[in-house]
């Protein structure tokens, strides 16, 4: 949900006020404590403190208990809007509250200290024996956030504004919502969550991990996750060539020129890593392919026949998140991306931009995703020159293209202001898994900026040059993030042609290990990712094996299956036949591996 849109709701205003009474619960049993912010965020709220003392999850028990009993005093929400003498001398003992008066004040500064659009009011809010500065909104009356629908989830370190050469502050975060079945709802996916956390089954599954020495957000892949990686590629490059793209490769490193030329440089330093200098020059890895494709572009002269031009590749990216943002493979260092960039002119650019949303659907269509939100993100004005390209006229205008497209296609979509690329409008797609968690998974950028920065042109029909849009997309996002995404979406047991492990040979005796070695490499010799337990382990520990590692198939193999030359199938999901013929379940997982179907 868009931010403005979620500002407008009754929860977003529920929870805002329950941040307000934790505070004061925190304070009632902490005097001392200095108190900082307390925003609503996706799913709850969160307060940082700096506290007098340490607590622990303990704790949280008791102010949630104090929290109940403030809203049960059905306590007004009041508003003042006052001067910056005023909120100083209200807030002369708080000194993290001075800080963000006097950035409210001379520079219009928001609590992370980044500008804001035009210079604020500045307010506060009371509600019991508490007082904030706070631009709300707020309810009206404590009676409207339900005992019995929030919840303190935990505690964790936070830097003040973010930064890390601030105080490490204590974060506690709560859950709130509008009736109680909702908690219920919402604590019962964070359990599925923990059960499906890609951390935890990524490991188990032998699919990726991290090691200290090679650096973190850095993954490794381990053979599991490679046939996965190696099944994802093989589907962008058949549903690609279908849609007519040709691949490309580019290099890891490049000089700083070209990402100066580009003005990615300047947009995006922070989140490069440095530059390394050879023979005089500086030198930095790749953290988007973007401008080495407008190179290969630009190598040869192009004619209006030639266009639409589609270059693909899943090249490898590195950018630099801080190490307190990383988060298993959903944010990385180290990244490689299904990315594309089209080529096309203004009239080709409406069917080439709903070619790639088409190609979205598709993708959730075989991946089961029902929920999906697609969000078109725009500039704001006031970021021109600073965080976006500075033309106004092209903004409008490539944000109308991307607004008629989108609805001339019938494809529903929400606006926020101030999310776009520097360089143009986008597409942000939002998904769901299927357990109700939200993704942040691909884009559909539309970019009028650089190529003309590239000296990008196509002879049109008229015989005069002209600079063509550029669109990038990446619908698979990356290996990273997507593979994650579909070990928590699936819980690990994924549809058999994704599967790392398609089918398991289970001899339940020595006797047939020579039946089920024979199995196995028939199997193999079919294309089907198989191996055979000849261990001498009883056979419900081997069943028990293959069901830890989530394998679609098992084949259980006795003296009546070796004698007859059957199989005995056992799914992943319960099901069984017994004494069917080879040819039978060669059939059938044949099929369903070249359907890439959801079904066993």
């Amino acid at each position: 949900m868009a931010q403005e849109h979620y500002e407008d709701t009754l929860l977003y205003r529920i929870r805002h006020s329950a941040a307000h009474v934790m505070a004061e619960a925190v304070l009632d049993f902490y005097p001392e404590t200095k108190y900082t912010i307390g925003p609503p965020v996706e799913n709850g709220f969160y307060y940082d403190f700096d506290l007098p003392q340490a607590i622990t999850q303990d704790d949280l028990e008791k102010i949630e208990k104090r929290m109940r009993q403030i809203v049960a005093g059905h306590h007004p929400f009041s508003k003042k809007v006052i001067s910056a003498d005023e909120a100083r001398q209200i807030f002369k003992d708080q000194p993290y509250k001075l800080e963000l008066i006097e950035g409210l004040e001379k520079g219009g500064l928001d609590e992370y200290g980044n500008p804001l659009k035009e210079k604020p009011e500045i307010s506060i809010y009371q509600s019991d024996t508490f007082t904030d500065l706070c631009r709300g909104p707020h309810v009206e009356n404590t009676k409207q956030i339900n005992p019995s629908a929030f919840k303190l989830m935990s505690i964790a370190g936070a830097y003040w504004r973010g930064d890390e050469k601030n105080k490490m502050l204590t974060r506690i975060y709560g859950t709130a919502w509008e009736k109680p079945d909702d908690l219920k709802n919402y604590l019962h996916m964070l359990e599925e969550a923990k059960k499906r956390d890609h951390r935890k089954l990524g490991k188990e599954l032998d699919i990726f991990f991290f090691d200290d020495e090679v650096g973190p957000g850095l993954p490794l892949w381990m053979p599991n996750g490679g046939i996965m990686i190696e099944e994802l590629e093989s589907l962008a490059k058949e549903m690609e060539e279908k849609a007519g793209y040709s691949r490309v490769r580019t290099p890891n490193l490049t000089k700083e020129d070209l990402f100066l030329r580009s003005g990615h440089l300047p947009y995006y330093a922070e989140s490069m890593f440095p530059p390394m200098e050879m023979e005089g020059v500086k030198y930095y890895v790749k953290p988007m392919n973007c401008p080495m494709h407008h190179k290969i572009f630009a190598a040869r002269p192009r004619s209006y026949r030639d266009l639409p031009i589609r270059l693909a590749e899943y090249g490898t990216c590195y950018r630099y998140e801080k190490s307190g943002e990383l988060f298993g493979l959903m944010r990385v260092r180290s990244m490689q991306m299904n990315d594309a960039h089209i080529y096309c002119s203004e009239e080709q650019f409406e069917s080439e931009f709903m070619g790639v949303v088409d190609l979205y659907k598709k993708y959730f269509d075989l991946f089961g995703i029902g929920k999906y939100v697609m969000q078109l993100s725009l500039h704001s004005k006031q970021g021109l020159g600073k965080k976006y390209v500075d033309n106004e006229r092209l903004w409008l205008k490539t944000e109308d293209m991307v607004r008629r497209a989108m609805l001339n296609g019938n494809v529903p979509f929400v606006e926020a202001e101030d999310e776009a690329a520097f360089y143009g409008p986008k597409i942000d797609v939002q998904i769901w898994s299927a357990i109700g968690r939200q993704f942040t998974l691909a884009t559909n950028q539309v970019d009028f900026a650089v190529p003309e920065r590239f000296d990008l042109k196509f002879i049109n029909k008229e015989g005069a040059e002209e600079i063509p849009l550029c669109i990038h997309r990446a619908p698979l996002s990356t290996h990273e993030r997507m593979i994650g995404f579909l070990i928590e979406h699936y819980a690990g047991a994924f549809p058999v042609w994704l599967s790392p492990e398609q089918v398991r040979v289970i001899p339940i005796t020595d006797a047939q290990n020579e039946y089920a070695a024979g199995v196995a490499a028939k199997l193999r010799e079919q294309g089907i990712r198989t191996s055979a337990d000849l261990n001498s382990d009883r056979m419900n520990a081997k069943i028990r094996s293959a069901q830890l590692m989530k394998v679609p198939y098992m084949l259980v193999l006795g003296e009546n299956e070796r004698s007859a030359g059957t199989i005995s199938l056992r799914g992943r999901d319960g099901s069984q036949k017994n004494n069917i013929s080879f040819e039978e379940f060669l059939a059938q997982v044949k099929d369903r591996i070249a359907r890439r179907a959801s079904e066993l």
